[in-house]
């Protein structure tokens, strides 16, 4: 199966699309014969990536609502409508608790205002044209397994799923409404993101093209949570990860006790059943 709204002749937006995901979704949907429009923070590696597909590209700072409000109307200006809208774009490297409210700032105005962002200047114009349409949100496993080292990172992206799970009920209840949210959980992916240095891919890590096949396959299912599996990690795995991390509260835990000494053995061998 495959969604209505993508098809040939039907436009696409993606944020953070000179990297990555982003680009290979860009691509992707390309080659699937649609428009798309291509948004980034970095003009010069946007207009080439984007001249490469026959792609339109606005440089964008997502977290600046008037430069969204300038990316729809160049969308809009150039194809008419928007039919699918990927907020995407994302940073890293915010920080635990006692980071200094910069780094906390830079990636809530990004992560977070970023998406709330998109799906406020593009979404209900969107939800209430009648039309099918998608509205796609990247997420992160962190967001909820909440691993220590980067709190700042994973406040966004578990702000982002809650974010997505609220918009997704909005579209359902609008009345006519024909336009489907999907927070998109990817693995570990090799990307601009978490490369570390020179070198070739991980053995673990999937690429973004393996990440976007497997979000359009998911979409043509109507999955809402798209949870990537990658090289090293399985979906059984990331469940019972998920279900650890909730059974935290369940079971009156400590708080990522995932990570407490004192509750490492009973969570391996709760992962090990």
């Amino acid at each position: 199966m495959t969604h209505p709204a993508i098809a040939a002749g039907k436009t696409a937006v993606i944020t953070g699309a000179a990297d990555g995901i982003g680009l290979a979704a860009a691509k992707a949907f390309r080659a699937l014969g649609l428009n798309v429009v291509m948004a980034d923070i970095t003009g010069r590696k946007l207009k080439t990536e984007a001249e490469a597909i026959g792609a339109l590209a606005v440089p964008t700072d997502v977290a600046d609502r008037a430069a969204v409000e300038a990316l729809k109307a160049a969308a809009l200006e150039t194809y008419g409508s928007v039919d699918i809208l990927m907020n995407n774009a994302g940073v890293g490297g915010g920080g635990d608790a006692f980071a200094g409210d910069d780094a906390w700032k830079r990636i809530l105005d990004v992560n977070l205002w970023g998406v709330i962002n998109g799906v406020q200047v593009f979404g209900e114009d969107m939800a209430s044209s009648g039309r099918p349409g998608l509205i796609i949100n990247t997420g992160s496993k962190q967001g909820i397994t909440q691993p220590p080292g980067d709190t700042a990172y994973n406040v966004s992206k578990s702000a982002v799923k809650s974010l997505t799970e609220g918009l997704a009920h909005t579209l359902r209840e609008t009345e006519d409404c024909q336009v489907s949210a999907h927070l998109l959980i990817p693995g570990y992916t090799f990307t601009g993101m978490t490369k570390r240095g020179p070198g070739d891919k991980p053995a673990a890590a999937w690429t973004a093209e393996q990440v976007v096949d497997f979000m359009l396959e998911s979409i043509g299912r109507g999955d809402f949570y798209i949870l990537c599996p990658d090289n090293d990690v399985p979906r059984a795995t990331d469940e019972k990860r998920m279900a650890w991390a909730i059974g935290d509260i369940i079971e009156n835990r400590p708080a990522l006790s995932r990570w407490h000494k004192d509750w490492k053995d009973a969570f391996a061998a709760f992962v090990g059943k």
